[in-house]
């Protein structure tokens, strides 16, 4: 793969990365993100200084970054107990159509 240098724009200053072409699009969606974050916290917690909103950015960044470990752990556990319920379902909607054959198969 082909690397290729970006200047990265971080809280007004820019970074020169080296990343792989087919990173790019992704490194420039998320450089975006990261300074919309720092944008919106700018506009709510007044009277910070540039240091203190990357700060808090990278704190809410690292509590999403969580979240969606959590998430993911959480969706095999979820897939298993899903699927034992359509098992049960399963086995009872058996039952129920043996039980109305022999009532339909009683004299």
């Amino acid at each position: 793969m082909k690397d290729i240098s970006l200047n990265a724009l971080v809280a007004d200053r820019t970074y020169r990365i080296v990343i792989t072409a087919d990173d790019e699009s992704d490194v420039r969606g998320l450089l975006k993100i990261i300074n919309d974050k720092i944008l919106e916290f700018k506009s709510v917690y007044a009277g910070k200084d540039m240091q203190d909103f990357v700060s808090i950015t990278l704190l809410w960044f690292i509590s999403e970054y969580a979240q969606s470990q959590k998430e993911e752990k959480a969706n095999p556990l979820m897939a298993e107990r899903l699927k034992t319920i359509c098992d049960r379902i399963q086995n009872k909607t058996i039952d129920l159509v043996q039980i109305l054959n022999e009532e339909r198969h009683e004299p």
